[in-house]
C-alpha cells in the first residue's frame, strides 16, 4: 500500500486547516470515505481491511504525525492527528508552496478571477486551467504533471454587490473529482 500518499494528503489536509483557521496546537480531525482512502492507498479494501491498514498506517506515520487515532463513520473512517502531529507539520511543512498562497488570495476580494489563477500559472507551465459550465463551480485547475501538487482545484466566482469578486475552492484528489462526475 501507498502509505507516503496517504501521509502527504493528511499534511496537506493539516497545512490548509492551519492556514484557513490559525494553528493552536490542538488535534484535528478529517473524515474520509472508504473510496478515498482506497484511492490514497491504492487498494480496493472493505471497511474491515481498511482498518487493519489504517493500524498499519498508524505505526508508519507515527514519526511524522504522532499516534493516529480513527474510527469508523458511515462510508468511511475519521482520522485525528494528535497535537504532536499537527505541531509537527506546523514546524516542518514546506510554507512555500502554492497552497498558502492561495488561501491569502481567496481570503481577499479580487477584482478579477486571473488574480487566483495566476498563482497557479505562477507555480508551473503545466497547469491545465479549463473554465466549465456547470452549476457546482466556473474552472477547473490542475498540474498536468502533478507538480506542485496533485490537487484538482475546483474554482467558484461570485460577484459581491461592490462589483469585487469573491473566490472559493474546493480540492480533490484526481480519482475523487472524477468519481464526482462533473
Amino acid at each position: 500500500m501507498d502509505f507516503e500518499r496517504l501521509e502527504k494528503n493528511i499534511c496537506d489536509n493539516v497545512l490548509e486547516a492551519q492556514l484557513k483557521l490559525g494553528y493552536d496546537k490542538r488535534p484535528i480531525s478529517f473524515n474520509y470515505t472508504l473510496s478515498t482512502l482506497r484511492n490514497l492507498l491504492a487498494t480496493d479494501a472493505d471497511m474491515t481491511d481498511m482498518q487493519y491498514a489504517l493500524f498499519q498506517f498508524r505505526l508508519y506515520s507515527e514519526p511524522a504525525l504522532g499516534e493516529l487515532s480513527f474510527h469508523e463513520i458511515k462510508d468511511g473512517f475519521c482520522i485525528t492527528v494528535p497535537e504532536k502531529g499537527t505541531e509537527n507539520i506546523h514546524n516542518l511543512y514546506d510554507h512555500n508552496v502554492l497552497i498558502p498562497e492561495l488561501v491569502n488570495k481567496v481570503r481577499e476580494h479580487c477584482s478579477s478571477v486571473d488574480e487566483v489563477l495566476d498563482i497557479f500559472r505562477k507555480y508551473s507551465d503545466d497547469a491545465v486551467i479549463e473554465k466549465k459550465s456547470n452549476d457546482e463551480f466556473d474552472y477547473l485547475v490542475y498540474f498536468k504533471n502533478g507538480v506542485p501538487d496533485e490537487y484538482y482545484y475546483c474554482i467558484s466566482v461570485e460577484e459581491e454587490i461592490d462589483g469585487s469578486l469573491h473566490v472559493s475552492y474546493h480540492r480533490f484528489i484526481k480519482e475523487d473529482y472524477e468519481e464526482l462526475g462533473f
